[in-house]
């Protein structure tokens, strides 16, 4: 086995500990969130602050899911992102697969026109789509937080990662299957997509993650408090009185066990995906 050299176990112990300090600096809010969730009220701004509080107030979830409809806050946020991420894997990978393999003409010209539709601000374009939204009637109705991320700057982007992963497939596996009669869908569907797990893991994660922390969007479209999802909700822990940390922190560490587990049922592919996206053709 070769031996490192000692400047490449100096370089490799300081990329570690660089590492590790951003790892123990990005952690202190989730600590903290989960800390508070945990305190009781008056000891939550304590001078020193306790990390490990005393004593542990498990009430504090308690009252949260007792005193506000926080299943059905929970319940909107789920399926509107679990339907906002199939609909934009769905949608991503068939035009990424099209603007990847199939030749047309104008096809370089209308795949950077939609890149640049991602350079517009949300805020630009929130008064036309809310008047848009509620020409159709579906204003206070989770539609249009359904079907705008699928085909706005989040489809958008999805297109380009499924698009950059398929351009890394190599062109001679698609011209064997050509020459076995199979036809476009059939390459798409039986060959592409099963290669493509890496990225959809990558889009998928990105995809839900952005769809159950959206704030703004549901903030213009949604009226009704039953139709709110948990971004939205969790501004009713702040009033005229103030905020309620304990049940903000509470709902806070519970919104984000979702993110959660889906990171760490997809953190390989999610690596492997990143890595790969980034081939050029």
């Amino acid at each position: 086995m070769k031996s490192r050299s000692p400047g490449r176990i100096i370089g490799m112990g300081m990329n570690y500990f660089t590492l590790s300090v951003v790892s123990v600096i990005m952690l202190i809010p989730f600590l903290w969130m989960l800390s508070t969730s945990l305190k009781e009220p008056s000891k939550i701004f304590v001078f020193p602050p306790e990390l490990i509080p005393s004593p542990i107030r498990l009430e504090n979830y308690t009252e949260v899911l007792a005193n506000t409809p926080f299943h059905l806050f929970y319940w909107n946020s789920l399926y509107i992102a679990i339907l906002v991420t199939i609909g934009t894997v769905m949608f991503a990978s068939i035009a990424g697969y099209a603007f990847a393999r199939i030749p047309f003409k104008g096809r370089n010209f209308v795949f950077l026109l939609l890149l640049s539709t991602m350079m517009i601000p949300n805020e630009v374009t929130s008064i036309p789509m809310f008047l848009f939204m509620r020409a159709l009637g579906f204003i206070n109705t989770h539609v249009p937080l359904i079907v705008l991320p699928i085909f706005g700057a989040g489809g958008i982007f999805g297109v380009f990662v499924m698009r950059q992963f398929f351009l890394g497939i190599p062109k001679e596996l698609e011209e064997a299957a050509m020459i076995d009669g199979c036809s476009r869908w059939r390459i798409y569907w039986s060959i592409m997509l099963p290669l493509a797990k890496p990225a959809i893991a990558t889009l998928t994660i990105f995809t839900f993650l952005t769809s159950w922390n959206d704030f703004y969007d549901p903030l213009i479209f949604l009226n009704d408090r039953e139709l709110m999802t948990l971004p939205l909700a969790l501004s009713l822990f702040t009033d005229e009185a103030g905020t309620a940390w304990h049940h903000l922190m509470s709902a806070s560490v519970m919104a984000t066990l979702p993110l959660l587990i889906v990171f760490f049922f997809a953190q390989k592919q999610f690596i492997e995906g990143v890595s790969m996206t980034g081939m050029k053709e």
